[in-house]
């Protein structure tokens, strides 16, 4: 008679969790490198800016943060391999960084603005960058 240990639950949970750990690490890796990126080729810089009590830019950052995980995270969940989420996760960066220069190109200076702490100009962006994340991640179930 099996053990609760040996059975068929535990065993597929002992051989899923590592994979699962895995799929969970490369996503947390993306969404890391994907904002790190996007904070380097940014002409502001977002920490330091956040560093100095300055809300736009932390109200940015914070939308960058949401906008790839939302993308990310359903790369994970309908993902079969880990380079599903790498391309994706790739993907969802390089749309993110033209958001920004697409609404850098409608508002004019969007850069200085979250710079100068205009909050409505960070709304913006943010609302834009989730909206995008959503289209994406609907894209990415599909």
């Amino acid at each position: 008679m099996p053990t609760e240990l040996q059975s068929p639950e535990m065993a597929a949970f002992a051989n899923g969790f590592p994979l699962a750990l895995a799929h969970a690490g490369v996503t947390l890796v993306m969404l890391v490198l994907g904002a790190t990126l996007y904070a380097l080729l940014t002409p502001h810089k977002e920490i330091t800016l956040i560093r100095e009590g300055n809300s736009a830019a932390a109200l940015s950052l914070a939308g960058v943060l949401v906008a790839l995980t939302i993308p990310l995270s359903t790369a994970l969940s309908t993902s079969n391999s880990l380079m599903d989420i790498v391309i994706w996760g790739t993907s969802a960066t390089f749309v993110q960084l033209l958001v920004f220069r697409l609404t850098d190109f409608v508002l004019h200076g969007l850069p200085q603005r979250i710079q100068d702490g205009e909050i409505s100009a960070a709304l913006l962006l943010v609302g834009a960058k989730i909206a995008t994340a959503l289209i994406l991640s609907a894209a990415i179930a599909a």
